[in-house]
């Protein structure tokens, strides 16, 4: 007789636990054990429980293949388990990953932690549940020319295991319903106002509307505020933006010129120019306005970047002025506001939701369709919180995912004071060398990745299905090397989690108040100069419910989340001592990051946390 003392752990979030009945059957290269009943007189799977069992065998297994858990229903109760752990009667212990929803009658063999890819399998039984495994998870597509969107009539159609989590969706609900002053459709009566729709700012914040008005941070924003990635360099003025040398003297001072600090690479450029013909809501019958400016920008040797002259409409002309500093205070600030309106659109469709979550979904279905669980990608990008979200990019570029093109590209690397450039280029170098070294220690040599049948077709589902209507994506369809995964791999990484927490964790910070960031504009913008008046300005503004659901949303997507799981760290996905050793040099890496942006930050009167390693969850699930 052998005794193996078998340990289970139930998940900790809302509902994780259950009352049915548990059973275990260890399956070794010798035999089997008898299916035992996990049962020690107790609730033993309550939320957040481990528990210790005895399985017994008739005959010493072997090695272990497998745990093979099953749940049995008493009253529907479903189960979500964590993990495994085998402690043998040798003295050696193994693991088993689970993090798996048991849902009604249900069983689930489990693998030991090892990262295996398909050439290294040589048992049958191996080969066998890796394929079961995937031939499970090829879910029915809408319709044939869209197979990026799953044919269920509603969420709860979708496997647990893939469906937002409870406690975040009750969360939200709730959240956006706290607020006393969200169904009052009528404007505000003055900017004062405006602090009634915020019960608790962040210190962030709370700095935002002391200083919204100012020019310096303005421009500071387009930086380290919540949407960092559209400035770039300005060396000659586009032809539909006719400013002029005299305008923006006053601004630049005398000791130099436009043309001068064009050819410095002083001046820079932020175009809107995609939100162009894009049609604005109709919200209750009322019209709502959108426009796409161009706002130019110098970087002061002293003042950091300060805007230059503002275009609100693409098409100049004599009803769609150029707006300067040097113009009457309301029509400038209303002019800033229509940038900031702007600035919210592109952030949250395209910056947020296009360029993290929609990139990070087609590689998440394609990781869930292609690589078995036990494979090292799936270990590497899939760590037990998902990047699941529920629609399909339509524009991108693979140059996303790289924050080193993305800066060259937008000829960024001489602005001062670019803190989110500089904590995601450390973080890019630390996420590349992590994953360099989990490559080679899966992958010998370039011919052992092109030899991957099952690394290949994720990639081909990568690019012949998420990205099917994309051909310019620039993915290539077949890895050819190593260096070619670990720039791919290193690419997801850093959008699912460093991009996402630089895009995402700002929201309350900077659009919470809202007319440094309004969500929508009801008004349309002034064809001249001498327009803008204090009435004008809150008619144009967000209304007291509109307001309020913006401070509501940003608040509930830009908070950390109670499950979080943070940046390099991979609970019991990888069990090999060597993996384990390259993830404990990741998280030291991170570690001297996070010393080096917290001394950065003492001297700063406004820090810039986003990209903390603290901070940054592992994906862009919310």
């Amino acid at each position: 007789m052998a005794t193996y003392k078998v340990t289970v752990a139930t998940g900790t979030t809302e509902y994780s636990g259950t009352i049915d009945s548990v059973y275990a059957t260890l399956i070794g290269e010798h035999g089997e054990s008898k299916t035992t009943a996990l049962d020690n007189l107790g609730r033993d799977f309550r939320r957040g429980t481990v528990g210790e069992y005895d399985v017994c065998s008739s005959v010493p297994l072997g090695e272990i293949l497998f745990v093979e858990l099953e749940k049995r229903q008493y009253i529907g109760d479903n189960w979500f388990c964590c993990y495994v752990k085998v402690n043998c009667p040798d003295g050696t212990c193994k693991t088993f990953p689970c993090y798996r929803w048991f849902v009604g009658n249900m069983t689930i063999r489990l693998r030991e932690g090892s990262a295996k890819k398909i050439q290294d399998d040589t048992l049958h039984d191996f080969l066998f549940y890796r394929e079961k495994e995937l031939q499970e998870q090829q879910w029915q597509t809408w319709r044939p020319a869209i197979p990026k969107c799953i044919d269920v009539i509603s969420e709860n159609d979708i496997p647990e295991d893939y469906r937002f989590n409870n406690e975040k969706r009750s969360d939200f609900k709730k959240s956006l319903n706290n607020n006393l002053l969200s169904n009052i459709e009528k404007p505000w009566h003055d900017l004062e106002d405006f602090r009634r729709s915020l019960c608790k700012p962040s210190p962030v914040a709370a700095y935002v509307m002391e200083h919204w008005k100012e020019d310096s941070f303005f421009g500071y924003q387009f930086l380290n505020g919540c949407n960092p990635r559209m400035i770039k360099s300005c060396y000659s003025l586009p032809k539909n933006f006719p400013v002029t040398k005299d305008m923006v003297q006053a601004t630049l001072g005398s000791e130099t010129t436009l043309d001068k600090e064009m050819r410095a690479g002083n001046i820079y450029l932020v175009d809107y120019c995609i939100l162009e013909g894009i049609p604005a809501n109709v919200i209750n019958g009322k019209w709502q306005y959108v426009t796409a400016p161009l706002c130019l920008l110098y970087d002061h040797p002293m003042k950091g970047l300060i805007p230059l002259a503002i275009q609100i409409q693409q098409k100049p002309g004599q009803d769609n002025p150029i707006f300067l500093p040097s113009d009457p205070e309301l029509d400038w600030l209303l002019a800033k506001m229509w940038v900031r309106h702007a600035e919210f659109q592109v952030y949250e469709v395209l910056s947020h939701l296009l360029h993290t979550h929609l990139v990070s979904e087609v590689f998440c279905i394609a990781t869930l369709r292609q690589l078995p669980a036990v494979h090292p990608v799936y270990k590497v990008c899939l760590v037990p919180c998902p990047i699941f979200c529920h629609i399909s990019v339509q524009r991108s570029s693979d140059t996303s995912l790289l924050p080193t093109f993305d800066f060259k590209e937008r000829d960024v690397n001489r602005l001062k004071n670019y803190f989110y450039r500089d904590d995601s280029l450390k973080l890019w170098n630390a996420i590349k060398s992590f994953v360099s070294g989990i490559v080679d220690l899966y992958y010998s040599s370039d011919k052992n990745v092109m030899a991957d049948k099952e690394l290949q077709n994720w990639i081909h589902d990568v690019v012949n299905e998420g990205f099917t209507d994309l051909h310019s994506f620039g993915l290539p369809t077949d890895i050819k090397d190593k260096a070619e995964l670990v720039t791919i791999l290193a690419g997801v990484i850093f959008t699912s989690s460093a991009q996402h927490a630089a895009i995402n964790s700002g929201q309350y910070d900077w659009c919470s108040w809202v007319p440094n960031t309004p969500c929508t504009m009801r008004s349309p913008p002034p064809p001249k100069k001498g327009l803008a008046t204090m009435e004008l300005i809150m008619n144009t503004l967000p209304d007291i419910h509109q307001s309020c659901t913006e401070v509501a949303i940003t608040w509930v997507l830009s908070r950390e989340q109670p499950i979080a799981v943070f940046l390099g760290h991979y609970p019991e996905y990888f069990t090999e001592e060597t993996a384990r050793a390259h993830i404990e040099k990741f998280q030291e890496a991170l570690g001297e990051i996070e010393k080096s942006i917290e001394a950065r930050n003492t001297n700063l009167k406004l820090k810039y946390e986003y990209l903390l390693p603290r901070r940054i969850e592992n994906s862009v699930a919310i």
